[in-house]
């Protein structure tokens, strides 16, 4: 790996440079729902008067995602920022995948197949294929359509039986919207099956609550999920529908995300449990909240929880959702190679980098910020601190660890041990996930008191500071009518929560008190790039660095004089 280029032209500043990523956090396209706009933000302000500022794509092909409907999400963003080039991902890489028929040709849907052929549970019941899944077309983890594809296709080979476990979204998508998939997909299963094929759904729950927990936040949700899709042990219903609506009663208010779980039972006994000799398909193709389940099937040395028994199936992820330590070991379809990362130059280059978050955004402030890479570049040259995130609902804490992560930065600047520091502040992204709108100001004014306070440490230090965010989300809290822009109302005439990321774009602001003259920095004119996406970044923090971005890398923020 070659280091970077030094910028004859750049005058060097006393600090280091930090990058400050605001997790969920856009310009709102309406003034109703969006708590950004609404909530003090004092410092933010201030730091934007002064400073020059665009606004950055961050959904869509800006991320690699196939088609600009398609909303960004923190490990996209998180990729395209810290690799300064867009590639094609989950999503797009699926939808390519089964369009061209190569998912089914290769060696691991073969093996999922051929498993349950090849075998019988008591010699009386075909093997069964079971899809573990966010059942949603979000597009930000999963899509229905790639697993009715799969579904489809096993009948085509000859699979006989197929059990779906379900995990409603409730946040990439409407917050109750669970029975608008429910219904029309019991009827694609029902259209399909006939005397040679059976494919049912046998369990599920909201995906805040069991089996998609990430960073190893709360083993309990997917302890609970190996519970509910494996051992058959939660509460039995007679149909999804019964569930939800059983759910929604007993518990009012309760949105799909933290729905309780359920298995479908006939005559007492759970219809869809997973027994040796069945395939395991966990059709999720965005990797942090799929890699717990994973290990859970496929460690040996398993000790999180207590799996009373572990089924010997066949199992594949949708995707290697670790590139490093090759997990899943079966997957359907590869990720993008991704090479030549920020992180990997600037170890190249020997710049001495923090990057530091909560536990929540952790994985994204490193892993994916490195390109999907496990582990550091270079160990003398790299600091990684995890502050543990509170495990409470997020509307109780909205504050989350902030002041813990700007008490670190703050010490980091003053410090002279480091050149480069990147930090992500998860406040709007998982607060805003809850819906709750009061607690997403909150989160928002508790943040902002961090930003004044680590813009002080860059005055004092001369340091430079970037802000910017991966995707919006906290800018759009409410539903709104597509056609008039009008917020949609619940039945009791108040506004529907949207929990879903937004459309909108985000900010760069380059926040420089001891600029030089290197390149435009007159906040009242158009003084940086326009049109550029969160990809940018990178580039834009070489520069800010002193060096030559590499020609391939989009191109930076800054408009050189």
């Amino acid at each position: 790996m070659e280091a970077l280029k030094k910028n004859p032209a750049w005058k060097s500043r006393r600090g280091p440079v930090v990058l400050v990523i605001m997790d969920g956090v856009g310009y709102g396209k309406y003034r109703e729902g969006d708590a950004v706009a609404d909530s003090k933000m004092d410092h933010l302000t201030a730091i934007k008067a002064k400073s020059p500022n665009t606004r950055l794509k961050a959904h869509g092909t800006a991320v690699g995602l196939p088609s600009d409907e398609d909303m960004g999400n923190s490990e996209v963003g998180h990729n395209a920022m810290g690799c300064g080039r867009v590639f094609n991902q989950g999503a797009a890489l699926v939808s390519k995948s089964i369009a061209a028929g190569a998912m089914f040709e290769g060696t691991a849907w073969k093996e999922i197949v051929a498993n349950v052929k090849n075998s019988q549970i008591d010699g009386q019941r075909p093997s069964t294929i079971h899809f573990i899944g966010l059942f949603s077309d979000g597009n930000v983890h999963s899509h229905l359509d790639h697993l009715k594809a799969m579904i489809i296709q096993a009948k085509k080979d000859g699979a006989k039986r197929v059990v779906v476990h379900v995990l409603f979204d409730g946040r990439d998508v409407g917050e109750t919207s669970a029975l608008e998939y429910v219904d029309p997909f019991e009827d694609f299963l029902k259209e399909l099956s006939d005397s040679s094929f059976d494919a049912k759904i046998g369990s599920g729950g909201g995906r805040m609550w069991i089996t998609m927990d990430r960073y190893g936040a709360d083993w309990s949700m997917v302890d609970r999920g190996w519970q509910c899709h494996v051992l058959g042990t939660a509460r039995q219903f007679a149909s999804t529908r019964e569930a939800v609506e059983t759910y929604r009663k007993e518990i009012p208010g309760i949105i799909d995300q933290d729905l309780k779980e359920f298995v479908i039972a006939r005559d007492g006994k759970p219809i869809g449990t997973i027994e040796d000799g069945d395939s395991v398909v966990y059709f999720n193709f965005r990797g942090d909240r799929a890699l717990e389940m994973t290990a859970a099937f496929e460690e040996n040395n398993f000790d999180k929880f207590d799996r009373k028994r572990r089924p010997k199936v066949c199992y594949a992820g949708m995707m290697e959702y670790d590139g490093d330590l090759h997990v899943p070991s079966r997957y359907l379809v590869s990720p993008p190679a991704i090479d030549r990362t920020l992180g990997e130059y600037l170890a190249a280059t020997g710049v001495r980098t923090l990057a530091i978050s909560e536990t929540q955004k952790f994985g994204h402030v490193t892993y994916f910020f490195n390109g999907n890479r496990t582990g550091k570049f270079d160990d003398k040259l790299e600091t990684y601190i995890e502050i543990k995130s509170d495990i409470v609902p997020f509307e109780q804490r909205p504050w989350m660890k902030c002041a813990d992560i700007a008490d670190q930065v703050i010490e980091a600047i003053h410090s002279g041990k480091y050149d480069f520091i990147r930090l992500n502040f998860p406040n709007g992204d998982m607060v805003g996930h809850t819906g709750i709108y009061q607690a997403v100001v909150c989160s928002m004014e508790a943040m902002d008191l961090q930003l004044g306070r680590i813009a002080k440490a860059v005055d004092e230090s001369g340091a430079v500071m970037l802000i910017t965010a991966d995707h919006g989300n906290s800018d759009d809290m409410y539903e709104h009518d597509k056609k008039t822009g009008a917020v949609s109302l619940k039945s009791d005439g108040t506004p529907r929560a949207k929990t879903a990321h937004s459309l909108n774009p985000v900010p760069c602001i380059i926040y420089d008190p001891e600029y030089q003259g290197e390149y435009s920095n007159d906040p009242k004119e158009n003084c940086l790039n326009e049109g550029l996406g969160i990809s940018s970044v990178a580039a834009t923090c070489i520069q800010l660095l002193g060096y030559v971005p590499p020609v391939d890398y989009d191109k930076s923020a800054l408009i050189g004089k």
